[in-house]
């Protein structure tokens, strides 16, 4: 069976995994992993055994074709991020799309990933969506937030706690700072926090109370 799963982790709660994706990742050969530090933690949590590879943005270039070639050689392998669905601003359009172009199968499981929730529970309209995932750090980033200065449907960003009171700052100026915002901060974790006002004012809110973990940030269209 040539094919590679993509298995979605927890974003925050262990217990978020799902019964398949827990016997996907006991089957298969080899599991591809972001960080195995951190995934190792989760193969602990249910006595998952399956040995790991380190992939990720800074070696996938380099190990993309070995992989397909263990592939097609008939291994079994799965690619997991650090939490969510792998390919979502996380490793894994490079792997994908050269299997794809190998002819290898490509399954992804249905699991956790911080778009959905946020968009889900933050009280804008949600039957259409821009999802951004993380803006520019240097270059590009004006031109990024300009573009999307008429855009109708609710904008969806991933952020850093280190990089959030920035990117309030820079889409009050560019977008407006009394349009509706919503930060959602460490979904299904212990601390998640959902906060909801203008953007000026959740700039505020932060200037006083610094931020902590992962950040989705969601801001009403026009």
């Amino acid at each position: 069976m040539k094919k590679l799963f993509l298995v979605p982790t927890p974003i925050g709660n262990l217990e978020d995994m799902t019964f398949r994706a827990v016997r996907v990742l006991k089957e298969v050969d080899f599991i591809l992993a972001e960080d195995t530090r951190i995934t190792r933690t989760l193969l602990n949590h249910y006595g998952i055994e399956t040995k790991m590879i380190s992939h990720h943005k800074f070696n996938e270039h380099i190990s993309v074709e070995r992989i397909i070639a263990r592939i097609k050689a008939g291994e079994k392998f799965a690619l997991v991020s650090d939490a969510g669905t792998p390919g979502i601003s996380d490793p894994g359009f490079l792997l994908v799309s050269h299997c794809i172009q190998a002819e290898i199968e490509v399954e992804c499981l249905p699991g956790a990933s911080a778009l959905i929730p946020a968009i889900a529970i933050a009280g804008l309209p949600n039957d259409r969506f821009c999802f951004e995932g993380f803006l520019p750090q240097k270059k590009g980033r004006q031109k990024r937030l300009l573009s999307l200065q008429n855009e109708t449907r609710t904008i969806v960003f991933y952020e850093s706690p280190h990089r959030l009171l920035k990117t309030l700052q820079q889409t009050a100026e560019f977008l407006g700072g009394e349009r509706k915002a919503v930060v959602c901060r460490e979904i299904s974790k212990f601390h998640e926090e959902i906060k909801r006002g203008t953007i000026n004012s959740l700039k505020e809110w932060y200037l006083k109370n610094s931020p902590k973990g992962e950040i989705v940030l969601l801001i009403e269209g026009l």
